[in-house]
C-alpha cells in the first residue's frame, strides 16, 4: 500500500458522513460490554511517574488519555474530529480535548494546556491516517511539544502506508530518536506486523 496523498480520515468521513458517529459508538459499545479497550493506557501509566503531563495525540473518543487522566495524570487530548471530541468530552471530562490536526499542532496558546508533556502517545493507528505531506510536520510538532526527558510512544500496523524504517527515518529527521522497538503494547519483542515504538528527543543523552 502506497502512502495516502489525502489524511485517511478525513477522505472516510467525506466518503461516509455517519463514519465518526458510528466509530464512537463502537468504542463505546465496547465499553459497555466490560471489553479491555484501556491496553495502550496501560503501558504509558507504566512509564509515568504519578501526575504526568500527557498528551493523546490522535486521541478519537478519549479511551486511552480518559483513563489516564482517571489514574491522576494530566492529560491533554488533540483530535481532528470533532464529533469524536465532542464524545470525548462528554464520556471523560477530567481531562481537556481540543479539535486539531497533529499536522499543525500547536497547544501553546491553549488556557491551562502544558506547552511541554513527558509523555506523548499516538495509538490506534493514528499516524497511518495522516497524508503523506503531513508525516514530517506531524512528528516535528510532537517532537516540540516533548519536554527535556520526555519520551513519545508510537503504535500502528503494517501495510498501512507507512514502512516502519521509513518512519524511524522521519522521526530521526524530526529531532527523535528511537529508544526501544516492539511489536505490542505489552512489549513483545519486534516484528513485522506492528510497531510500538518508544522515542526521545534527539538531544537527550543516550
Amino acid at each position: 500500500m502506497s502512502a495516502p496523498r489525502e489524511n485517511v480520515w478525513l477522505a472516510a468521513v467525506r466518503a461516509n458522513p455517519d463514519h465518526a458517529h458510528n466509530y464512537a459508538q463502537r468504542w463505546r459499545r465496547l465499553a459497555a460490554e466490560g471489553s479491555d479497550i484501556y491496553g495502550e493506557a496501560r503501558m504509558i501509566d507504566a512509564m509515568a511517574e504519578r501526575g504526568s503531563r500527557i498528551l493523546d495525540a490522535g486521541c478519537g473518543t478519549g479511551r486511552i488519555g480518559g483513563w489516564l487522566a482517571a489514574q491522576g495524570h494530566r492529560v491533554v487530548g488533540v483530535d481532528l474530529d470533532e464529533h469524536l471530541i465532542s464524545v470525548a468530552r462528554e464520556d471523560y471530562p477530567q481531562a481537556q480535548w481540543f479539535v486539531g490536526n497533529l499536522a499543525s499542532l500547536d497547544l501553546q496558546g491553549q488556557q491551562d494546556a502544558p506547552g511541554k508533556f513527558d509523555l506523548i502517545v499516538s495509538a490506534g493507528n493514528v499516524l497511518t491516517f495522516l497524508a503523506e505531506d503531513e508525516r514530517l510536520p506531524a512528528l516535528r510538532h510532537l517532537a516540540g511539544h516533548l519536554a527535556p526527558t520526555g519520551r513519545l510512544v508510537v503504535g500502528f500496523g503494517a501495510g498501512r502506508g507507512y514502512d516502519f524504517d521509513t518512519f524511524e527515518s522521519d522521526a530521526a529527521e524530526c529531532g527523535l530518536r528511537l529508544q526501544q522497538r516492539y511489536s505490542t503494547w505489552q512489549l513483545h519483542g519486534p516484528a513485522s506486523d506492528f510497531l510500538v515504538a518508544v522515542l526521545g528527543r534527539g538531544d537527550q543523552p543516550g
